[in-house]
Formats: structure tokens, sequence, C-alpha cells
């Protein structure tokens, strides 16, 4: 588990304006979906990872600026789509990590996940960004 880059923020009232509400929801949200891009030789498609421990959710954040290459690498669970739409799949929110690399066996498009391609209980899209992040109520 990598350790928790330190935040600053300004406080309110001291020459800070008060966060924007958009910005307020998001900051009190505890779990996400992020939204992940990857790109294959046939073009690219998306998923999406329901995330609840706040390192993976930081990390999905750094993805999402561009200040990370890491990408998502997760326990993939056949037990329905969850808030993976278009999928029978989903990645088991509580055994998902952003990695720098992994083994070739569990790379590939989500299609490959849902068509039996890909054989491994795990996926790992070298190629997998983070292209949105959506805080759950």
């Amino acid at each position: 588990m990598r350790a928790a880059t330190p935040v600053a923020l300004p406080i309110a009232g001291r020459g800070a304006s008060p966060p924007s509400a958009p910005a307020a929801a998001a900051a009190a949200a505890t779990e996400y979906v992020a939204t992940v891009k990857v790109t294959g030789g046939a073009g690219s498609e998306n998923y999406r990872i329901h995330l609840v421990e706040a390192a993976d959710i930081a990390a999905a954040f750094d993805s999402l600026s561009g200040a990370s290459d890491q990408f998502p690498n997760g326990l993939i669970d056949r037990s329905g789509p969850e808030y993976n739409v278009g999928y029978s799949w989903h990645i088991d929110p509580h055994d998902v990590e952003f990695a720098d690399f992994t083994i070739e066996l569990c790379d590939g498009l989500p299609s490959d996940v849902e068509n039996g391609t890909l054989t491994s209980d795990r996926y790992c899209p070298w190629s997998g960004r983070v292209v949105a992040m959506t805080p759950l109520p």
C-alpha cells in the first residue's frame, strides 16, 4: 500500500474562498465510481470500478489528473455488473489497487473479460486510465 500524499488546503476565513458545492460534495464522498478508458488494437472501451478505499480513490484522482501513469489491477467478480453497466462482471471494490506494472496475463480490453478471452482472475489493463470520477451518495 502506498503512503498517503499530504494535500494543502486553504483555510476558510483566512483569505481563502469557500469550496464550490460540487467540490464540497466530492470531498464529503467516501465512495466513488471510476470510469476507466482502455485502449487496444481495435480502439478503446470503458469500464467502471466501485472504489471504497481512500488510497484507491486518491490513486484514481491521480490517474484522472495525469499525475500518475498507474493503472487499475483488481479481482474480477462475475456475480453481476454492480456499477460496471454493460458487462456481466465487476471488480471487487475491496481487492483493487493501482499498479505500476503487472503480469501480462491480466491485460486486455473489458470485452476480453466479458467474452472469456482473458482467463485470469484479475484484470489489469496496462493502458487503463481514469477518465471520470463520480461520487456516490
